[in-house]
């Protein structure tokens, strides 16, 4: 665990290089949240590694934009950008969202465009991959339950007292992590096919 004030790119480095140091000897994709400095750090240390954008993430942003009689709409037109089969067909479903809702939210699209380079990676993957990688909300979960606990504390006399109730809390979630992936082994095997010696056997 670290605790850091400042989440950048030197943070993030450091991390990272400890992760590396303590054994950490390959990443093949970073699923990421759009943590400035994150895809950085992560292309310098392991220069490997397939970063992209988190999907949840890209359409809970998308919809930060949208009034609420219009989201179900906004979210379905959103879906065949990135259930594509490929990146050609995704670009072609974003520009057909475009001319249907730029003229009403265009920073939707917008955002698409500019963040495409780390939402396409995903479209190379087969459909067992993505299901795997689609969202971060399993760490979304850990961070959700961690702050039920540290909120509840007005303050902390140091860092030490934080670090010893998140590592407290750390164990009580651990035992809810008992539901393997689905359909792991589907993922497993196109991993072996993407990635070769990559991949422990």
């Amino acid at each position: 665990m670290w605790i850091d004030q400042h989440e950048g790119a030197k943070f993030w480095l450091g991390v990272l290089s400890e992760l590396k140091n303590r054994g950490v000897k390959d990443i093949l994709i970073a699923a990421v949240d759009g943590l400035t400095g994150f895809p950085d750090a992560i292309r310098t240390i392991y220069p490997q590694t397939q970063v992209q954008l988190c999907i949840v993430h890209m359409i809970r942003n998308s919809l930060k934009f949208v009034s609420f009689k219009d989201r179900a709409a906004v979210t379905a037109a959103l879906k065949p950008i990135y259930t594509a089969a490929n990146e050609e067909q995704a670009l072609a479903a974003l520009d057909a969202f475009s001319r249907t809702w730029d003229a009403r939210y265009p920073m939707i699209s917008r955002s698409w465009k500019t963040r495409w380079t780390e939402v396409a990676p995903f479209l190379s993957y087969p459909e067992e991959i993505r299901k795997v990688i689609y969202t971060t909300n399993a760490i979304e979960s850990v961070s959700y339950s961690l702050r039920k606990v540290t909120n509840n504390r007005l303050s902390f006399p140091n860092s030490d007292a934080v670090m010893k109730l998140v590592f407290m809390a750390l164990q009580n979630i651990a035992k809810k992590w008992t539901m393997p992936i689905k359909e792991w082994n589907r993922a497993h095997n196109q991993l072996v096919i993407l990635f070769g010696d990559r991949v422990p056997a």
